[in-house]
């Protein structure tokens, strides 16, 4: 059972149209359990539900999205009420300039909150004014003003990382074209031109994980080329993907029914890649046609 020392709490607030939504996107990404736009009336009872919580609860970030004074007397009285149950909230504020506020709101054709008929220059100068007691008690300060979204999503990931690294992770899949190609791939490769283990009697109930079809399928000047090929164009496109701020890559290898080639690639690809990147391995359709067409 995790204990409310145990637990790693950042709420997340600042001037609405500041990036709120890429920061618990961001946090998501990082494990965090997270809550958008708590009232903070519901403080106290969230931290009851954090003590008997299990350890799927160690990591939480909460958004705050305040629209009046009251909220913020709420907000004090709460954070007051964890620091004496000796948790110790961090405070992620985003801010931006006016400006870049205004532009936000006109490129969104948004009214603010707290003006919704009016301009919304109005409504941030008057936000600006009910955040800043909040400001000055928070921890982390980002002006968004000139960030990107995948700018500010690397800052989140270098900040609050465990491991202090960007995650990204390389899923690798095998798969059968005649069961369908997999929805979130966002790299195919098809690899039903090479010589085909099924056509073997004694290999047909038999699947790429076993060492004798794995030597098979390696053993052609083609098998040799394309993943030759295939490694090189992923080593310079992984580090690319990367850097733009995705957190995951899935890379598919497709053959006949996913049982024979696709499955031996799937692994050789995945082992080369283990020691640069976070690897997960999937083999969609491995136990869907056994002893039938790979």
């Amino acid at each position: 059972m995790t204990t409310v020392n145990d637990v790693e709490l950042v709420i997340i607030t600042g001037m609405s149209g500041a990036g709120k939504t890429v920061a618990v996107q961001s946090f998501e990404d990082l494990g965090f359990f997270c809550v958008d736009n708590l009232p903070p009336t519901l403080m106290p009872k969230f931290l009851e539900l954090m003590k008997e919580s299990s350890n799927k609860m160690n990591r939480v970030a909460l958004v705050m999205d305040l629209r009046g004074r009251e909220f913020f007397d709420f907000l004090f009285k709460a954070l007051d009420q964890f620091e004496s149950d000796h948790v110790t909230p961090r405070i992620l504020y985003l801010d931006a300039d006016d400006e870049a506020l205004v532009r936000r709101y006109k490129e969104t054709r948004r009214s603010h909150p707290l003006a919704p008929a009016g301009l919304p220059l109005d409504g941030i100068k008057q936000e600006r004014l009910l955040l800043e007691e909040l400001k000055g008690r928070s921890q982390t300060i980002y002006n968004t003003s000139k960030l990107k979204p995948r700018e500010l999503r690397e800052k989140i990931l270098a900040e609050f990382s465990a491991n202090k690294q960007s995650l990204f992770t390389v899923n690798v899949m095998s798969f059968g074209f005649k069961h369908g190609i997999p929805i979130d791939a966002d790299l195919v490769f098809d690899v039903r031109f090479l010589p085909n283990p099924h056509y073997i009697e004694h290999m047909r109930p038999q699947t790429g994980l076993d060492e004798e079809v794995s030597t098979y399928v390696m053993k052609w000047t083609e098998t040799q080329k394309f993943l030759e090929k295939t490694l090189d164009l992923l080593a310079f496109m992984l580090p690319q993907y990367k850097r733009e701020g995705k957190s995951q890559l899935v890379v598919a290898i497709g053959c006949t029914g996913g049982q024979h080639r696709s499955v031996a690639l799937t692994e050789e690809i995945a082992r080369s890649f283990a020691k640069d990147y976070q690897t997960r391995v999937t083999h969609r359709d491995i136990e869907k046609r056994k002893g039938k067409t790979s």
